[in-house]
């Protein structure tokens, strides 16, 4: 009797175990050097190292594009355990991400099966698995690529409350959602998705039961989740005066991002982007490709959403118009919001910007693909169909695993990074080291952070001025090392690797004493990755 049950029970067990499994072997092996090492990771790091060895509170998450505002402090506590019980290695912070990511992976099979079935389940899941976009996103530090699991259980939980009637896991999509902002600030484009679906909720409840008592209380836990969420911003303010309104107000005042392209040219290619991005990656690195895929994904929605007269609204069709209304306000939000992503530069990857709208394109997807397979045999339509589903899974499949990140990162990732500090302590000895960073603009964390977690004595850098005088100790007793990122060299003015570097430390606005005392050689000087040049100039004999 129960025979076709437990056999379908086995099937959805072991499609999880595959999901699952694929997803962990391609995010979890070599993470001490798949991912990028650089500025934002050691920043990260540091503050990371500042919290668990200083008991240095972080109050504010990592700054954002947005003048001088920040994100949400939950990134740091959430990585806070890791780092922790590591003595904050960068590989155990990266395991955590690399198992969020894993957990995105599941979450997104767990909504799409609760939405079309055991086969929609495994068709989402196995794509988001395989993803190159969604395992590069799991490989490095940084507080974006915590958003595809954030935002995956928040979609998850309101799709169960709706499909189950089992209020409880508004709460748990609240939860969810606050820490999809908190991550981005972006990530907020979520919240009135799931909005959407929560007044349909009540609108529901009041119809069938006359009462809505239920989501009123939901709405206030969400307040109250928010609230203690961003706690750590409300200290923040009430102690600085509200620091981060008057940033945001400056930047909203002072006119915001000037938008370089009019805004139907930005929701066209943001729109590819948000639509191909999980799936075939960067519009730029294969525009034939991705314009296929984004129309693709477009068309199977409408058609998924498509609804037969006279017949009830199936959960696919009401899901298919749930996401792909929260799409659009995704690709409309982004648009007026974020204009800089309809400008695509290679190397900058504010792809993952929007990576909160990566669950509801897989998911659609899977779906969608597993109602055509379901279609009623017997028509030649019903057989194109599922040859065309089948050939599109296989097609995604293999993009995506001849796409995957390298085993090494372009810059050697935190391997590198250690190795490049310890060159630097071996050269300079027991000095101190004084570290300074070309462009101005960019910060020196790349190289600080590997200095201090070896034991160097960092010293703080001099103040950039406009006068010239004699060296004060301890700059004058202390290693100089300049980091130079030869990306930037048209800001710099001069190539680094040499030119860039002396130009600097002679010139009286770098605070290193310029026109006082006979410049130093460079004792020590490398590539520590592409473009990347470290100069270490040794303290004066005495």
């Amino acid at each position: 009797m129960g025979g076709p049950i437990a056999v379908h029970g086995w099937l959805a067990a072991a499609g999880a175990v595959v999901v699952v499994g694929l997803a962990a072997a391609l995010r979890l092996p070599g993470l001490d050097a798949r991912g990028m090492f650089d500025a934002d990771q050691g920043r990260h790091m540091l503050v990371l190292r500042a919290f668990v060895f200083d008991g240095v509170v972080p109050l504010l998450g990592p700054s954002t594009s947005i003048g001088n505002a920040h994100h949400g402090a939950l990134y740091y506590l959430l990585l806070a355990p890791a780092a922790a019980l590591s003595g904050a290695s960068p590989v155990a912070v990266t395991l955590e991400i690399a198992l969020a990511g894993v957990v995105a992976v599941g979450a997104v099979a767990w909504l799409a099966r609760s939405i079309g079935g055991t086969a929609a389940g495994f068709i989402a899941g196995i794509l988001y698995a395989v993803s190159a976009s969604a395992v590069a996103q799991s490989v490095f530090i940084w507080n974006p690529n915590l958003i595809g699991a954030a935002s995956a259980i928040a979609l998850a939980a309101a799709w169960q409350a709706w499909s189950t009637r089992n209020a409880g896991w508004w709460l748990v999509a609240g939860a969810a959602a606050v820490a999809t902002a908190q991550f981005h600030v972006l990530g907020a484009i979520l919240t009135p998705i799931l909005v959407t679906l929560l007044v349909a909720d009540s609108r529901r409840r009041m119809r069938d039961i006359g009462d809505t008592g239920v989501i009123r209380r939901v709405a206030a836990g969400w307040v109250v989740i928010g609230l203690i969420l961003y706690l750590p911003l409300i200290v923040h303010e009430l102690t600085t005066g509200g620091a981060e309104v008057r940033a945001l107000m400056a930047f909203m005042t002072g006119g915001g991002e000037a938008p370089s392209v009019g805004l139907p040219i930005r929701i066209v290619v943001i729109g590819l982007r948000v639509l191909c991005w999980p799936l075939t990656g960067l519009l730029t690195d294969a525009p034939a490709v991705s314009i296929v895929t984004a129309v693709s994904v477009l068309t199977l929605s409408v058609w998924l959403a498509r609804r037969r007269r006279g017949a009830p609204v199936e959960a696919p069709a009401m899901a298919a118009r749930w996401l792909g209304v929260g799409l659009l306000w995704t690709v409309i939000a982004l648009s007026v919001g974020s204009p800089n992503l309809a400008t695509v530069v290679p190397g900058l990857p504010n792809d993952d910007y929007h990576a909160f709208a990566d669950p509801m394109v897989v998911v659609l997807v899977g779906v969608g693909l597993a109602s055509v397979l379901r279609r009623a045999p017997g028509s030649r339509a019903a057989g194109v169909g599922r040859f065309a589903a089948v050939a599109a899974v296989v097609a995604l499949l293999g993009w995506n695993l001849t796409h995957q990140p390298p085993p090494i990162a372009p810059d050697g990732g935190w391997l590198a990074a250690r190795d490049a500090a310890a060159r630097v302590t071996a050269s300079a000895g027991s000095a101190p080291l004084l570290l300074a960073s070309l462009p101005i603009f960019k910060g020196d964390d790349a190289l600080r952070m590997p200095l201090e977690a070896a034991g160097a004595n960092v010293v703080p850098a001099p103040s950039p001025s406009t006068g010239a005088g004699p060296v004060a100790p301890p700059v004058s007793t202390a290693a100089w090392v300049v980091l130079c990122d030869d990306r930037f060299r048209e800001s710099i003015g001069l190539s680094c690797g040499g030119a860039a570097e002396d130009a600097w430390l002679r010139d009286p606005r770098s605070g290193f004493g310029g026109s006082g005392g006979t410049p130093r050689s460079a004792t020590l000087r490398f590539e520590a990755a592409p473009g990347r040049w470290i100069s270490v100039y040794d303290p004066p004999v005495r």
